[in-house]
C-alpha cells in the first residue's frame, strides 16, 4: 500500500485563488527541493530547521517561474512522519502545473487520493478512525458535524475504543494462560468482573450504536417533513424558511405534486426542509402518487410539521385530529409539532383552549411571523448531544453491532459455564472488529477502499 516514492499534488484545491499550496511528502522531499527552490537568503534548504518558513524562487534552467513561500517540516514531525515541504505560491494555474511538472521531472509521483493521510496512518500518527475523520471534517458543512468530526480527528472515539479494546484484551490474556496450564486447574481471570466488564462495554456499544442514526441526520441535514392538507401554506412555509422562492405557489389546490426538498443551516446545523403533496382525497392519479410519497417520507424524517389552515380549523376540526393521530400512530417515535398557520387572516380560535394531543405553534408563513419559534423548536431537541461522542460513520456501525454480538455471545457462554478456549474464540472475535474501527486489525483492500474515496492532496 505505501509507496517509498516522495509524492506531491496541490493541496490547496483545482479552483482558481490568489494562493495555491503544493505538498511534497518522503524522504526526499527536502534534498529534491533544494535543487528546484533558491532561498533570498542564499543558503542551502537542508540545513534549515523544521517547522520553518523561507522566501524564496523557483527556478527551471535558471528561469524563475515563481517567487515562493515554502515551508520545511522534517521528519517525524510533519502530518505525514516523513519530511514535508509545502509551497504557497500564486494561485495561476498554468504556475501550479509548471511547479508540479518540475518536481515529477526529479522523480516524485503524483500523489494518489488519501495518500498523505494513508502516510499519516501507517506512520503511526493517526489511527484509522482518525484519518476517516480527516475526510469528514474537510466536507462538513454545519457547525455540529465539524465538531464531530473535529473530536473524532482529536482522538476522542478512538481513546473510548481503545479503553475497551485493552480492558478486554487484558481478560483473553488471563483466559488463554489458563489454557496453558489447563492440566494444573488453576484460574487467573476473575469471571465476576469479567462479567461486569462485559455489562459496561456492551452499554458504551449500545450507546454509540444508538447514536449514529443521529449522526447521519446531523451529517446529511436533520430531515423535517412539512405536511398538511391542500393551501395550508405548505410551499409558503418552505419559502420563508429558506428565504427563496424553491417552491410554487398557487390558490390552486394541489399544486405540488412531488417532493421538493432544500437544505439550510442554523444555528450551526444543516435542516433538510421537505415541502410534500397536499393531503386529501382525491381522484386525480398523480395526485394520489405524490400524496402516497408524503406518507412513505414520514418513514425517515426526524420531525413532522402538520400545517393548518386555521381560518378553516373549526369547520374542519374533527377530520383534522383524525388525520393527525393516524400520522402519530404510524409513526410513534417522530415529534409532530401543529403548526397553526395564516394567523393573519381572521380567524374564531380561541388558541388558549385548544385541546390537542401535540404540542402547537401559531405562525404567519406568508409574513414570516412566529417562524422563529419553529426553529427553537428544532434546535431544542438536538442541543444535548453537542458533547457526546456520536459515530457517523457507516464502518464503525458496522464494526459496533458485529463486536456487540461476540459480547452476547460471551455473557451466555459465562451463563452456560462453558470452556475457556470457546470464550476465549468470541473474545478475540470482538477484539477484532473493535480493533477494525483504529485500524490494529486491517487489511490492503479494506485500505485501499478508504482512502480512495479521499481527495488528492489530502
Amino acid at each position: 500500500m505505501l509507496r517509498k516514492d516522495s509524492i506531491i499534488a496541490l493541496a490547496s484545491g483545482e479552483e482558481s485563488a490568489p494562493i495555491s499550496i503544493i505538498r511534497i511528502s518522503g524522504k526526499d522531499s527536502i534534498n529534491i527541493s533544494n535543487k528546484l527552490f533558491f532561498l533570498n537568503s542564499g543558503k542551502s534548504l537542508i540545513s534549515q530547521k523544521s517547522h520553518t518558513v523561507h522566501l524564496g524562487e523557483i527556478k527551471s534552467k535558471g528561469e524563475v517561474l515563481d517567487q515562493v513561500l515554502l515551508t520545511i517540516f522534517k521528519s517525524p514531525n510533519s502530518y505525514t512522519g516523513e519530511n514535508t515541504i509545502e509551497i504557497s505560491c500564486h494561485g495561476s494555474k498554468y504556475i501550479q502545473k509548471k511547479i508540479i511538472e518540475l518536481f515529477i521531472k526529479k522523480g516524485v509521483k503524483p500523489a494518489k487520493p488519501g495518500e498523505f493521510t494513508l502516510r499519516a496512518f501507517i506512520n503511526g500518527k493517526m489511527d484509522l478512525s482518525q484519518a476517516e475523520a480527516v475526510s469528514d471534517l474537510i466536507s462538513s458543512e454545519n457547525q455540529m458535524s465539524h465538531k464531530i468530526s473535529l473530536n473524532q480527528m482529536r482522538g476522542g472515539f478512538s481513546s473510548e475504543i481503545q479503553k475497551l479494546r485493552t480492558d478486554l484484551l487484558n481478560f483473553t490474556s488471563l483466559i488463554e494462560l489458563e489454557l496453558d496450564f489447563s492440566e494444573e486447574d488453576v484460574q487467573f481471570a476473575d469471571l465476576d468482573k469479567l462479567n461486569e466488564l462485559l455489562i459496561r462495554i456492551k452499554e458504551l456499544i449500545l450507546n454509540l450504536i444508538k447514536s449514529f442514526s443521529l449522526g447521519n441526520v446531523i451529517k446529511n441535514g436533520i430531515p423535517v417533513a412539512i405536511i398538511g392538507a391542500p393551501n395550508s401554506g405548505k410551499s409558503t412555509l418552505l419559502n420563508s424558511i429558506l428565504k427563496e422562492d424553491k417552491a410554487i405557489i398557487s390558490k390552486i389546490p394541489g399544486t405540488t405534486r412531488d417532493i421538493i426538498e432544500d437544505t439550510i443551516t442554523m444555528q450551526g446545523l444543516s435542516f433538510r426542509f421537505i415541502d410534500t403533496a397536499g393531503i386529501r382525497k382525491t381522484d386525480n392519479e398523480i395526485e394520489k402518487i405524490g400524496i402516497k410519497k408524503t406518507y412513505k417520507k414520514l418513514e425517515s424524517v426526524a420531525y413532522i410539521f402538520y400545517l393548518i389552515d386555521s381560518t378553516i380549523y373549526l369547520k374542519n376540526k374533527s377530520s383534522i385530529h383524525k388525520e393527525i393521530s393516524l400520522i402519530i400512530k404510524k409513526n410513534p417515535k417522530t415529534p409532530l409539532l401543529v403548526v397553526f398557520n395564516k394567523i393573519d387572516l381572521k380567524n374564531k380560535i380561541k388558541f388558549n383552549s385548544i385541546k390537542i394531543t401535540s404540542p402547537y405553534v401559531i405562525i404567519s408563513a406568508k409574513n414570516k411571523i412566529g417562524l422563529d419559534k419553529l426553529i427553537s423548536y428544532m434546535i431544542s431537541n438536538f442541543k444535548n448531544y453537542r458533547e457526546n461522542t456520536i459515530i457517523t460513520n457507516s464502518r464503525h456501525y458496522s464494526a459496533l453491532l458485529n463486536a456487540k454480538k461476540e459480547i452476547e455471545n460471551v455473557q451466555k457462554g459465562l451463563k452456560k459455564k462453558i470452556s475457556g478456549d470457546l470464550i476465549s474464540v468470541d473474545l478475540k472475535h470482538a477484539l477484532n472488529y473493535l480493533g477494525e474501527i483504529t485500524g490494529e486489525v486491517t487489511n490492503d483492500e479494506l485500505l485501499g477502499n478508504i482512502f480512495s474515496k479521499f481527495c488528492i492532496g489530502k
